[in-house]
């Protein structure tokens, strides 16, 4: 019963898009979930029907009373057939060993990000404000700013592009 409430509370799309799981995986959680889905129908429908046979209702209604007990003796020699369902089970077993390598790998990928990630955050935290930065220190980190600066003032160009229409004009005249 918990296992129905839980598989009813968990939301796949967005398990299917936060995991970033393959679109092949993706598509076999869908056809599973649909098949899974018909079958729970088909057995609520045909455990709903009534599975017992009333002869003395049809010997009551009925006057030809050997169609009835050919009826009743067919009945009573009914052996329901038994089916191998082990090549279904191989079948599953194999569909769950994909799902458990894929969902490894999807772990593996997930918490490699993390690290990534949490190296990212470490960084951040740990630089310095950028108002502590002096010129030289972000000329270092930056050659390239160096050299369009330098080139700038060969050039006698003393006003950067663009900073006038960001910022406005700061003149006093």
């Amino acid at each position: 019963m918990a296992s129905k409430a839980a598989a009813k509370a968990l939301d796949f799309a967005r398990i299917y898009s936060n995991l970033g799981l393959s679109k092949e995986t993706v598509s076999s959680l869908q056809a599973f979930r649909k098949r899974h889905s018909e079958a729970q129908r088909i057995h609520a429908q045909l455990s709903a029907q009534p599975t017992t046979v009333d002869i003395a209702h049809y010997r009551a209604i009925l006057r030809n009373q050997s169609v009835v007990d050919e009826a009743e003796k067919t009945l009573k020699a009914f052996k329901p057939v038994t089916y191998d369902v082990s090549a279904h089970i191989k079948a599953i077993d194999a569909f769950e060993t994909k799902a458990v390598a894929r969902a490894e790998e999807t772990v593996k990928k997930i918490d490699e990000e993390l690290k990534d990630l949490q190296a990212t955050l470490s960084n951040i935290e740990e630089a310095r404000p950028f108002d502590d930065l002096t010129v030289e220190q972000v000329g270092e980190a930056h050659p390239h700013l160096l050299a369009t600066v330098e080139t700038m003032m060969k050039k006698g160009k003393w006003t950067v592009p663009g900073y006038k229409e960001k910022f406005g004009d700061l003149s006093l005249a």
